[in-house]
């Protein structure tokens, strides 16, 4: 099983994947912005794209990556991607559920000052990539095409976990860390994921 977190940067895709690593066992976190790095690292740049995403082999690599864990992983593969374009959409999610890939796909929503604060919250300002991509994110993500919507503004994290964990028919381990523990490793979480 394949668990997409979609949503617009700074909507709390990588933090929830890796609580729900936490609490699903056996399960596996998925990071397809690794491929766009090696991307970038390995190819001249004068043919580099602004967003990686738009290098067919960025699709092409992610889509094979995941096909091939999801065939030889039996537990459940957890993958915290932005995705606003429905054609790549269709060239990695719809494609491997052709395949036969069971792939729950949820897009966390949130209104525009929300994902601004929470982006200065991670140290990106109002002017990084990140926040100039908020309006194209919303107006693209609030399609059918990217259900299963979460309006996150108003919900805990441990809310949302519980939506997804359901929609997945999948039962969460409990969680016996206190609260400054669960804060310490969301904060951990948060500084391991800073691109610079």
């Amino acid at each position: 099983m394949i668990i997409w977190i979609n949503g617009a940067f700074g909507a709390g895709k990588t933090t929830l994947a890796y609580e729900l690593n936490r609490r699903i066992p056996n399960s596996f976190v998925y990071d397809p912005e690794n491929v766009g790095y090696f991307i970038r690292k390995n190819a001249p740049k004068s043919i580099l794209k602004e967003d990686f995403q738009d290098h067919v082999i960025w699709r092409e690599i992610n889509f094979s990556m995941l096909q091939t864990i999801d065939n030889d992983f039996s537990d459940t593969i957890i993958v915290p991607m932005t995705i606003v374009n429905p054609q790549y959409f269709n060239e990695i999610i719809l494609r491997l559920r052709t395949n036969g890939a069971e792939v729950h796909h949820f897009t966390l929503l949130a209104n525009r000052e929300t994902l601004l604060r929470r982006l200065k919250s991670r140290g990106d300002g109002k002017n990084s990539w990140p926040a100039k991509q908020i309006d194209r994110c919303i107006a693209s993500l609030s399609q059918d095409t990217f259900k299963i919507h979460i309006q996150t503004d108003n919900l805990k994290l441990e809310e949302i976990m519980d939506r997804v964990a359901k929609e997945c028919n999948i039962e969460l381990q409990s969680d016996n860390r206190g609260h400054l523990r669960k804060r310490i490793d969301r904060l951990i979480t948060k500084i391991k994921h800073i691109r610079i």
